[in-house]
């Protein structure tokens, strides 16, 4: 069957100039780096950034896999899964150590990223100073200066409100000792994933125009104090109810009859791996 479109959707010259800016956000670990965000058949602020990444990076061998907070199966996870293969061919997996490149919105898989992988983060808001300086002609000054006295006072102020940093998702990052880092949504559980990680990591903002990485074995550690460590979410003495996993970021429910708590894996491939473990050993 004929394509009317070319392969990964974009023309060639704007995947190049895509993958400059990525070559050069890897050189720069941490760096934002501005790019010509293109149109795409998807709203601004549903994977993008990260969707364009993709899309210039993909080639016919690789094999892609897309979650959405852990779920392979979500709306946002289907339909990238869908432009992706209907504009390439390329295969799709849910198994994490099958992917060449993983796409992931809010999550980093539990299955330890290898080396030759890609993991590209989708970004809603790309500049961790944001919420202390609006400007981004000041930000780009303080990020040169290595300037970032209001993100440790709005972690001080938060230790003032509430005890402790009391910080969720999203929580700041210092890459390779040098650039103060989102690491986009995710849990605090997944940020220490990021250090020295075995795969690149890319993280695409559509909207803001930017694009940053984390390059294989880069040093990556949380904002913290001495005295008031970093603390990542707490599932002490709690395990998945399906296959039992006690060490990964784990979702909480309520049973409706019962009115008793219990815990399953946010990761679904991760937690269906387990399960057909589980059974082909029995």
């Amino acid at each position: 069957m004929k394509r009317n479109y070319n392969f990964a959707f974009f023309d060639e010259n704007s995947k190049r100039e895509i993958r400059r800016a990525s070559l050069k956000a890897v050189a720069i670990p941490g760096y934002q780096v501005p790019f010509a965000s293109r149109e795409m058949p998807i709203a601004r602020g549903w994977g993008t950034g990260g969707l364009q990444l993709t899309l210039s990076l993909i080639g016919k061998k690789d094999v892609l896999k897309v979650i959405d907070q852990g779920s392979d199966e979500s709306v946002n996870a289907v339909n990238i899964k869908k432009l992706v293969q209907g504009t390439t061919g390329v295969r799709i997996t849910e198994k994490t150590e099958e992917a060449t490149i993983i796409q992931s919105r809010h999550r980093i898989p539990e299955v330890k990223l290898k080396n030759g992988q890609i993991l590209v983060l989708q970004v809603p808001i790309p500049e961790p100073l944001r919420y202390v300086e609006p400007s981004e002609y000041k930000s780009k000054r303080l990020h040169a200066e290595k300037e970032y006295s209001g993100v440790w006072l709005m972690l001080f102020e938060r230790i003032m409100k509430y005890g402790d940093m009391a910080t969720g998702p999203d929580h700041p990052v210092v890459v390779n000792d040098r650039y103060v880092m989102a690491p986009s949504p995710i849990p605090r559980f997944d940020n220490s994933k990021m250090n020295y990680s075995e795969a690149l990591i890319l993280l695409g903002a559509g909207r803001e125009k930017k694009i940053y990485a984390v390059p294989p074995y880069t040093k990556v550690r949380s904002l913290c104090f001495e005295d008031y460590p970093f603390k990542p979410e707490n599932f002490e003495g709690k395990k998945c109810r399906l296959c039992g996993a006690a060490d990964v970021y784990l979702d909480e429910f309520i049973d409706k009859e019962t009115g008793k708590k219990y815990y399953q894996c946010n990761d679904t491939s991760y937690c269906l791996m387990r399960m057909n473990s589980k059974l082909t050993d029995n």
